[in-house]
């Protein structure tokens, strides 16, 4: 993606762990690169299809000051995640925090925190076979959209289906959806069993009737196996009442360890 610098923005604000830094305050710089997309403003000159340095550097300085925080990773995680939030066309954010007089007792230059915060596409499956299963699944989808640093920008529609791997079961309603997200897979997955708890989920039987049940598909293009833990979801391949879901939002969408489609998978399936 294209960048915008801010280099060594000075503010001065009272961040440290120690009283005095909070009372008397300090000097802190501040670095950020800014990764948006700049074709539109390039071809037509217009400051608004871009995002203004000037604006953020302002927010920078008012929000550093407006806050007290004791560890520079507050400071950085806390003004990524906002600026995020409300700065439109922001994907993703390299920010650096430094102290040039950190009270550590010995000469040195500075320190400092430098993170790198942006957003996620993520794919979640969502089902349910007991009581209203419609109202569970848009529950779900509202409580998702509601949850803090994450936005649902797709939903496909609800789907009848046979119980998968326990078949005396009732049938499932299922759906999937596309989830703009700033949370890690980690923190995502306990929104998503926190949403389930929400709605009664018990985990009694495996694959057993249940409530609500939210899974992550797909988080970006990330292989992730944990003992746990696994993105893509181990059996996404074999489920179709995962694939037509999904094909209806993202059918082109490529399963990062296979590289094969959404709708080449739900073919093979077939």
């Amino acid at each position: 993606m294209d960048k915008i610098k801010i280099q060594n923005l000075e503010v001065f604000a009272n961040h440290g762990v120690f009283p005095e830094e909070n009372v008397l305050g300090q000097k802190f710089i501040v670095s950020a690169t800014l990764y948006t997309d700049t074709r539109t403003a390039g071809k037509t000159d217009d400051l608004t299809a871009s995002i203004h340095y000037g604006e953020v550097s302002q927010f920078i300085d008012h929000f550093l000051k407006e806050h007290t925080y004791k560890l520079l990773e507050r400071i950085a995680e806390s003004l990524a995640e906002t600026l995020l939030l409300q700065t439109p066309g922001l994907e993703k954010i390299q920010l650096e925090i430094k102290k040039p007089w950190a009270p550590v007792g010995l000469p040195l230059e500075t320190v400092s925190v430098e993170i790198e915060r942006g957003w996620h596409t993520a794919y979640i499956a969502l089902g349910s076979n007991i009581g209203d299963k419609e109202q569970y699944l848009n529950q779900a989808v509202k409580s998702l959209d509601e949850t803090p640093c994450c936005k649902v920008t797709k939903v496909s529609s609800f789907l009848v289906t046979p119980p998968y791997g326990v078949t005396d079961q009732d049938d499932f309603l299922n759906a999937c959806l596309e989830l703009r997200t700033l949370l890690p897979p980690r923190e995502l997955l306990e929104e998503l069993h926190r949403i389930e708890k929400e709605a009664g989920r018990e985990r009694i039987i495996h694959w057993g009737p249940r409530t609500l049940d939210l899974d992550i598909i797909f988080y970006d293009d990330l292989i992730l196996h944990e003992e746990d833990f696994c993105i893509p979801h181990v059996e996404v391949q074999k489920r179709d009442f995962v694939l037509k879901p999904l094909h209806e939002i993202a059918p082109y969408k490529h399963h990062p360890c296979s590289h094969k489609t959404v709708r080449e998978m739900l073919e093979e399936l077939k």
